[in-house]
């Protein structure tokens, strides 16, 4: 079961709306949307499902469900925190899940706060933190359960980025809606897969996505930082 209080606030914590700095970033996303491989519907939603069920939101996924488990024992937190913080592609993915990470530690122990977090905080107060470990720390320290929180942690994962395509393609929202929509059920694999992988077993599988962050670092001008 999980209390009103605490579904509150799963709900903030994965809104595109939390005030992280996410709608600054777009995974790149941006590199084929200027390349015109990304131009409808149909293209966005490919492109985030690549993202969420073999690229960098996969790894998260797999890095939530353990940070989510070690909440309670420090070393080995510590230990997925630095692997966590390590494990992207590009710089431009490692800025992006670094910094959301900071923001997020620093809003939710202002605004959700809990000893275990604000002891996290301290420990790591001189190195990087990503925002899944930020994330999953919260959402077990304030007693939300795995499945539901990596799931809502995935949606606003996706939310996010279909939000940057209505941008950039543009989509109409409609439209939008149409991909979170039909981004479901992938999600829905995604945790499945997650909460049976080892992190032996961990990696990616998305090299044009890897590729268009690399390139997104050199586009002439652009919208995100990612």
């Amino acid at each position: 079961m999980i209390d009103d209080r605490s579904f509150q606030a799963l709900l903030a914590w994965t809104s595109p709306g939390y005030p992280v700095g996410g709608f600054t970033y777009s995974h790149g996303l941006e590199t084929e949307v200027d390349a015109g491989r990304v131009r409808d519907v149909q293209s966005a939603t490919d492109y985030v499902e690549a993202v969420i069920s073999r690229g960098g939101a996969w790894v998260d996924a797999v890095l939530f469900r353990h940070v989510w488990e070690a909440a309670g024992d420090i070393a080995e937190l510590d230990q997925l925190s630095e692997f966590a913080a390590a494990f992207r592609g590009s710089s431009e993915t490692a800025l992006e899940a670094r910094q959301m990470g900071l923001s997020f530690l620093s809003v939710t122990r202002k605004a959700w706060p809990h000893p275990m977090l604000d002891a996290f905080a301290e420990r790591t107060a001189d190195r990087p933190v990503a925002h899944v470990t930020a994330g999953a720390l919260a959402c077990a320290l304030h007693g939300l359960p795995l499945r539901l929180s990596l799931a809502a942690w995935l949606h606003g994962t996706a939310a996010n980025l279909i939000s940057a395509a209505v941008r950039l393609v543009p989509l109409g929202q409609t439209d939008g809606q149409i991909a979170i929509e039909r981004l479901t059920g992938p999600i829905e694999r995604v945790v499945s897969r997650a909460l049976v992988t080892e992190l032996d077993d961990l990696g990616t599988a998305a090299p044009l996505v890897e590729l268009a962050s690399l390139t997104h670092e050199t586009l002439y001008t652009r919208l995100f930082r990612s």
